[in-house]
């Protein structure tokens, strides 16, 4: 089964990886090491020097899974995908709109401030959204992305919110806002990350 299609129901998904083939379940942890070891650096300015560009993109991609994938890890994917109901881009686009991308997100941060307005939530939900609508790698996009989005956060000096969504009806909507957010519509994922905020400010109980 090619990577990010969506398997028939109950059908368990494998990949091919330096320590052999491994399903999803076996992958995970491994995974999830690399993920909370950037996670750290991020925290620490590892990559403050880097440009918030497809290069650091790539870099952290490269640095998830280089040590499992290595043939496609740190590289933009070269086949096709389907993502639920999502085609993301032909892969010969992936370049060019990864391009667009970094170019559109230098020019939405030179506008944006750490004020928690307009501009700020749509910039947020266009870096979200677009990449993960490009869906530029083979897999772990979602990974990646939850990286270069804590990245973001700690340049903007913004709390580091809770990026996955904790129950089903946050998962519904937050689906239902990438959906829209492949429409270029960021209204949805705007309001995802206002109850983001909203969230990390509440007290604990």
């Amino acid at each position: 089964m090619a990577p990010d299609t969506t398997p028939p129901g109950g059908a368990t998904r494998y990949l091919q990886t330096s320590r052999g083939l491994l399903s999803y379940s076996q992958l995970a942890p491994l995974l999830a090491e690399q993920v909370l070891r950037i996670e750290r650096e991020i925290a620490s300015g590892t990559f403050a020097a880097q440009a918030l560009s497809p290069e650091l993109i790539l870099d952290l991609h490269q640095q998830i899974a280089g040590g499992l994938c290595p043939d496609w890890a740190g590289h933009w994917r070269d086949a096709e995908v389907r993502v639920g109901e999502h085609h993301p881009p032909p892969p010969h686009r992936v370049p060019m709109l990864m391009r667009d991308y970094g170019e559109d997100m230098c020019a939405r941060l030179e506008n944006a401030s750490g004020h928690l307005d307009d501009l700020l939530l749509e910039m947020l939900a266009f870096a979200e959204g677009r990449l993960l609508s490009i869906h530029p790698f083979t897999d772990f996009n979602g990974r990646v992305t939850r990286l270069f989005l804590r990245e973001l956060l700690r340049r903007l000096e913004l709390p580091p919110v809770d990026l996955v969504p904790t129950d089903a009806p946050g998962e519904t909507a937050y689906r239902a806002a990438l959906q829209a957010g492949d429409t270029l519509n960021w209204r949805p994922l705007m309001r995802v990350w206002q109850q983001r905020f909203e969230q990390f400010s509440e007290p604990a109980p």
